[in-house]
Parts: structure tokens; C-alpha cells; sequence
């Protein structure tokens, strides 16, 4: 057996990079630069870790499937994470309608703060392997286009190279990645960057007595009237909590005081996420954060790759915050090294290729999904509409539309959009057809409450009265 593999970054990607490694190989060291909180803490080298993140039906079994012994799921549910079903737990307002509640509940998401996400899978990674967390800096890939043989890394103790059978970057959004593979001299990889100027403002509320069954409760931006978009959810997390996240694009961003940011609520395209919180206690100010734009690089079209190197979660792509991906996306690529693993080992030539081209398939996916709505926001920098821009977005428009009032449609987005599915789900003949028909049933003139959650609202109302 290979004696070692280097992770680069112990955020959600690099654990789960190296728990995928950890069956392969006789030890996985994972390189963090940063101090790692002994709990469910917000750490700094997370810039979005202090907003609104939803884990993915696919993402979550992805996760599932990557740390032996253990189900990430009933841990997470376990330190305080909610399961929303998202035919049934979520009140979400579409540029094309309100989405309706259905008796069937659909795929199952999880909905908790960031820093509890993080902390649950470090310590169940930990727990089950003999993975192992060193503090130091990388600096540079040693090896050369044909091979990577480890990594240059600094520590408190001076620089020195980490021999590795094996590595994996998955330091985020920051990362050199392109410069190292330069280094090695495998150049000229593209890099598409398509930036809104979404900014994320979030504060965290205490959930009102009488509110801890309220559902996931989401404004969506509309990107089609040529105006800024604005969005709000109320998401609730661990410690009963809500955690309120607002985003703008550029011209439309929300502020950073805490009556500017309810005010924003109830700008937007309906008021309730402004009703929800008028009459709720906050717990934090507004942290205000910029790093949204989506970013791609294109590492499976590389004329060569090395073997012995992949590139996983945020190094590869990261997408606009609002659509939820990138952290199932993560999961996904982590889950097609395993398994390219568990056919090859970390010594087969070409694994390392064929891994970055199959994590490229779900990176595709929601790229397309969330620049396809992006590039129609006004002021949009990196990409306009094109000609299969207008005919995919005339087509995803019908569809969100007839889900509004066709459960067949809602089931063939959700399938998508949670990332169980690959988008070719939505252009199956019972979708097409849903798509065609429309909603079977009349718009609603307003959120999907129940007599006791409107209850809820009146006495939030604050604002009015």
C-alpha cells in the first residue's frame, strides 16, 4: 500500500478528500494554515461562513457514502442541524410564483451554520480514520508535468518539502493551484470568472417561542427585469436560531446597519422575511460579506496532467452563494475520488486524470445552473446572454413556472436543483410534458402558510402593527 497522501486545506473538501484517501493509503496528513476552532466556531479563513448554507440531498449522501462506519446525517441532526423536506418544510418565492407545499415531501436537505457543518464532519473524519490535521502553509508542488511527489510547505519551524504518493488541493477559493501546475510546467489552463457583485448580509436571530416549526422561508432575486437583484431567507440553525440572509447585486446590495437591513427586507419582492424578524430578537450585528462571484477553472481540459494530483471543492469552482451548491458539489468530487480509488489505488496512471474529469461533470452542472441565471442580472461582468442562454432560460422559465402548480414539474426541479439528479433530468419525457401543460393549478396570491404559521407572522409584525 502507498505510504502517504497530503491534503491540502482541512476545510469540508480537504476532510472529505481525505477521508476518501484514507482506505488507500497508510497515512493522510491534511495541511491547514489556519488555527481550527474546537467547536462549532466560525474560523477566518472562511469568508462565506458566516451566511446562509444549505447541504444538498446529493451533497448529504455523497457524504454518507465517504466516512466509514458512520451516517454524517444523524450526527449532524444529532448536534442540532434541521431536516427540511423541500416538498413540505419550504415556502420559497420563485421570479415565477410562490412554490406550493405538497404532501409528498421530496428530497431532504440540512439546514445549520456553517461552522457546525465543518466542525461535525472534522470530527467524525478524525474519529473514523487515522487521518491526521498539521499546521503549515503550502507553497508549491514538488515533482514535474509527468508526476507530483509532494508538496513545498511552510511551518512554524521553517520551509521544507512533504514527500506524498498522492495530493489533493482543496484550499478553496484563494488557491494557487494554476500557478503551481505552471510551475510544473503544465500551463495555460483557462479561468472563467462571471461576477454579479453580490454582497451577503447576514445577522442571526433568536427563534421566537412558538416559531421552531416554521419552515425554510426564502425570497428568490428575479434576474429577468433588467432591475438589481434581492433575496432574503430565514433559515433555522442549531441552538435555536435563525439565521437571516440577505444578498444583492450590484446597484442592490444591502447594508451593513441593523436598520438598513430590515429595512432591505421589506424591499423585497415580498415582505415576509421583514415580518418574520421585525418582532425577533438579534443575537449578532450584520456581517457583511463580497466573495461571491463564480469562478471556474477548467483543469479537465489541461493538454497534460500529472498523475498523483487532484483538485477538489472551491480550487476547482466556486458559484454564486445564493443557488446552495457549493458545498455538495464538494461532497460529489471527494465521492468520484473515492471511487476512482477504490477501482485503481492512488498509483495508477491516469487516476488522477480521470478523477478531475469526473469532477468536472458535477461542477458543470452547477455552473450552468447558477450562471444561467446570473448573466441576466444588470451590470454583470464575465459573460452576457447568448443565443442558448435565451433558449435554456425560455425553457427553465416554463418549467419553474409549471412547478408553481404541478407537483410532476416541482419534483423534476427539486431532483435537479438538490443535485440528486444531472439537469438532463429536467428534458425526460415527464418533465418536458409537465413543462408544456403548466401549472395544473391557479397561482398563489401569497406565501403557502398554514392558519398556524400566519399566526406566527401577525404577532412577529412588528413593522405594521
Amino acid at each position: 500500500m502507498p505510504r502517504r497522501a497530503v491534503v491540502i486545506g482541512a476545510g469540508l473538501a480537504g476532510m472529505l478528500a481525505a477521508a476518501a484517501l484514507s482506505a488507500s493509503v497508510e497515512e493522510v496528513i491534511v495541511l491547514e494554515r489556519d488555527d481550527l476552532p474546537d467547536g462549532p466556531e466560525h474560523r477566518r479563513g472562511l469568508p462565506q461562513g458566516r451566511h446562509a448554507h444549505l447541504l444538498m440531498a446529493g451533497g448529504l449522501a455523497a457524504m454518507d457514502d465517504l466516512v466509514p462506519g458512520t451516517r454524517l446525517r444523524e450526527q449532524l441532526l444529532a448536534a442540532g442541524a434541521r431536516e427540511v423536506a423541500l416538498g413540505q418544510d419550504l415556502v420559497a418565492l420563485t421570479p415565477e410564483g410562490w412554490f406550493r407545499r405538497w404532501r409528498h415531501p421530496g428530497p431532504r436537505m440540512l439546514s445549520c451554520s456553517r461552522a457546525l457543518l465543518d466542525w461535525v464532519v472534522r470530527a467524525t473524519v478524525l474519529a473514523g480514520t487515522d487521518v491526521r490535521i498539521q499546521k503549515a502553509q503550502a507553497r508549491g508542488l514538488t515533482g514535474d508535468a509527468g508526476r507530483v511527489r509532494g508538496v513545498r510547505i511552510a511551518t512554524p519551524d521553517g520551509e521544507r518539502e512533504l514527500e506524498a504518493d498522492f495530493v489533493a488541493a482543496a484550499d478553496g477559493r484563494g488557491s494557487r493551484v494554476l500557478k503551481w501546475l505552471e510551475e510544473l510546467g503544465v500551463p495555460g489552463i483557462q479561468e472563467k470568472t462571471v461576477d454579479t457583485g453580490l454582497v451577503n448580509a447576514t445577522r442571526v436571530y433568536r427563534t421566537p417561542a412558538g416559531a421552531e416549526l416554521f419552515p425554510v422561508t426564502v425570497v428568490q432575486a428575479d434576474p429577468y427585469r433588467g432591475r438589481p437583484g434581492r433575496s432574503g431567507m430565514v433559515l433555522p440553525i442549531e441552538g435555536d436560531r435563525w439565521m437571516v440572509s440577505l444578498a444583492g447585486t450590484r446597484g442592490g446590495e444591502p447594508p451593513a446597519d441593523p436598520e438598513g437591513f430590515l429595512r432591505y427586507t421589506f424591499d423585497l419582492p415580498d415582505p415576509i422575511v421583514g415580518r418574520l424578524i421585525s418582532g425577533a430578537e438579534p443575537l449578532t450585528e450584520v456581517h457583511i460579506s463580497r466573495s461571491t462571484s463564480n469562478i471556474r477553472r477548467y483543469l479537465e481540459k489541461a493538454r497534460r496532467w500529472p498523475d498523483g494530483f487532484v483538485v477538489l471543492g472551491d480550487a476547482v469552482a466556486t458559484f454564486n452563494p445564493a443557488y446552495g451548491q457549493g458545498m455538495s458539489v464538494a461532497a460529489l468530487g471527494a465521492g468520484v475520488l473515492s471511487a476512482e480509488l477504490r477501482r485503481g489505488g492512488v498509483g495508477a496512471p491516469g487516476v488522477a486524470r480521470r478523477v478531475q474529469r469526473g469532477v468536472a461533470q458535477s461542477v458543470a452542472a452547477a455552473w450552468a445552473m447558477a450562471v444561467g441565471q446570473d448573466v441576466w442580472f444588470p451590470q454583470v461582468r464575465g459573460a452576457r446572454p447568448g443565443l442558448a442562454d435565451h433558449l435554456v432560460t425560455r425553457y427553465s422559465r416554463r418549467m419553474t413556472k409549471a412547478a408553481t402548480g404541478s407537483y410532476r414539474a416541482a419534483a423534476a426541479v427539486w431532483d435537479v436543483t438538490s443535485l440528486v439528479t444531472a439537469p438532463s433530468r429536467l428534458l425526460r419525457p415527464d418533465a418536458m410534458l409537465a413543462a408544456l401543460a403548466g401549472p395544473l393549478l391557479p397561482a398563489l396570491p401569497g406565501p403557502p402558510l398554514t392558519a398556524q404559521e400566519r399566526k406566527v407572522v401577525r404577532e412577529l409584525d412588528r413593522a405594521r402593527g
